[in-house]
Order: C-alpha cells, then structure tokens, then sequence
C-alpha cells in the first residue's frame, strides 16, 4: 500500500490483487486522477470513459491528437448493448468466446457514446482486458478509456518503469501507476471492424484469426483505429529492416540467426510469441544503451503474432 502523493503502488503479487491498491487507484480517478494500468497486452493511461475533462488529460500527457480514436475497456461482453447499436450476432459471439482477451472489436457507437473517444467518428472500439487488475479497476470505477501509457508514436509500455520513464513527470498528484508486472502478450491488442457483414483486420495482434471460426474481410476499411498510423512505435534509435548490421548497432531476431560480431543482441527469442513478448522492451533497451541503430529480422508471417511483429516494427522503421 502506498500513501497518497506516491507515484507507483505494487498491485499485483504472488498471483493476487492489491485490493488496497486498487481502491487507492479507483479514489484517485474519482477525484479527477488518471491510473498507469497494466493490460495483459500492454500498460493503458486509464481516465473514466465519460468523463470528458479526464479523457482530455490522457490525451494532453501522450500529446495525442485529438481526431485519434481510444478504445473503452470493459468488464463483460454485456457491454456491447450498452455501447454499441445494431452490433452483428457475429461480434457478440467473438466477445463472448474471446473476452476477456487481447481483442478490440470496433462497433457502430450508440448515439450516447461520447465522441472525444471515437475520434468524431460514429463507431467505437471496445475489449476486456485479461489482466486482474484492469478487471479491478474496471469493476470499482466502470469503463475506462485506456490507449497505451506512453507519449504519442513512441514505444508502448510493458512495464510500470516504462509508463514511469515516458511520461511520469507529467502525472499529477492526483494520478497512480499500478504496477501489475510485466505484460505477458507485449503487442497491443488486435482490433477488427465489426461494421459489416464480417469482421476486418484493423490492427494484427495474439488473436489466432484462423481459430475464430469465421470468414475474415479482407478489403480495406474506412474506419480509424489506433496505431495505424505509418510512423508508430518508433524508438529514438532508427530501425532498419534490411542489410546487415554494423558494429556497435543492435539486433533484434529470433535465436536461430546469428549475431555479428560487435554487434549488441538485443533479444533472441526462440518464437513469435516470445519475440513479441520482448519486442517493445528490446527497442527500450537499445535506447537505453545509447544505440544509434537496431537491425531487426522480420519474422516469417507464419501466424498472427508474427504478423503483428511485423507490422510493428515496420511502422517503427518509418522515419
């Protein structure tokens, strides 16, 4: 338990939730505060989600533009009739299968849906996250608006140090960082657009589309998400995609390739799941080190996870 005024409270340990901690965030927040909240994919600025004063503050720490959608995390697949209209069958059966979980399914937005949240657009993206302490939260304050806890276009956050190193000098008094360990998934979540006859690929994250049991669109999609942006992602170090590192860059691939010499091997992990476990806390580290430059290997697209790899890294490689 931490005294007000402190900046960071533990609230994950020995596989149970700080009550204490959770509480102290969810009087912070009714008090006009914003939360650090560990997700199993990455940490969220949290601000209760009809709040507009308090969403505005997220948005001025990550220096966030304004017409850039959040996604609403909430408790239960219920949520869906509460904050969507004339939500397909199909995008209440993946809610109810796959939440809580690493999914953001984008639905028309009710005509009470604040649209500071939608980006001004009439749809809105919703998930329940599968990390405890986010469901706690969610349960003593209601939805929250949550984008990752970082500045805009930067690297997300995987660990409670990281939201601390990005933008701790811009919480308040009234703000906390619930620190609830490493995120498991380390990737954002995926996000499908639920607007249609079948859903779309906004964004590729953990969820395995070939398990969903249903046809997947293709096509394009008019609607905004986070993270879609061409530049995203991007540590102060530039990303190179292609060639051969140099001597004093970094390396970030999976086990199986080598390591030149002189060069700094920033991760080797052994799958896709590992590598995009460790991939935001890689490029972290390679600043941290004080590298110039970071060769990354694309994993081969071989399933989603590879592909959000993939996906990231390549925005994070755009200068």
């Amino acid at each position: 338990m931490v005294v007000p005024g402190d900046a960071v409270t533990l609230a994950w340990h020995d596989g149970e939730v700080d009550a204490a901690a959770v509480s102290l965030a969810a009087e912070r927040m009714r008090d006009g505060g914003v939360v650090g909240m560990p997700t199993e994919t990455v940490y969220g600025l949290a601000a209760r989600a009809r709040q507009q004063a308090e969403v505005a503050r997220v948005f001025a720490i990550k220096g966030r533009p304004p017409d850039h959608p959040v996604i609403v995390h909430v408790a239960d697949a219920s949520a869906l009739q509460e904050w969507g209209m004339q939500v397909p069958a199909y995008a209440t059966s993946l809610a109810q299968a796959l939440w809580p979980g690493p999914l953001t399914l984008v639905v028309p937005a009710a005509d009470d849906v604040p649209r500071f949240l939608t980006g001004g657009q009439d749809t809105v993206g919703l998930r329940c996250p599968a990390h405890p302490v986010a469901l706690a939260l969610i349960d003593a304050v209601g939805p929250v608006a949550a984008p990752s806890a970082n500045q805009f276009g930067q690297v997300s956050p995987t660990r409670a140090s990281d939201v601390l190193a990005d933008i701790g000098d811009l919480l308040g008094p009234q703000d906390v960082v619930l620190d609830g360990g490493d995120c498991p998934v380390g990737v954002e979540s995926t996000i499908l657009d639920c607007t249609g006859e079948a859903p779309r690929v906004l964004r590729w994250g953990a969820v395995e589309l070939s398990d969903l049991g249903m046809a997947i669109d293709t096509g394009p999609s008019a609607v905004r998400a986070p993270g879609g942006l061409a530049s995203h992602y991007a540590p102060r170090a530039a990303v190179h995609l292609r060639g051969t590192p140099v001597a004093g860059a970094g390396l970030l691939a999976l086990s199986d390739v080598p390591t030149p010499d002189g060069v700094h091997r920033l991760a080797s992990p052994n799958n896709p799941r590992e590598y995009a476990a460790v991939l935001y806390r890689a490029l972290r580290d390679a600043d941290a080190a004080g590298l110039s430059d970071i060769w990354a290997v694309l994993p081969e697209p071989v399933d989603a996870l590879s592909r959000a790899i993939r996906d990231r890294l390549s925005r994070a490689a755009v200068r």
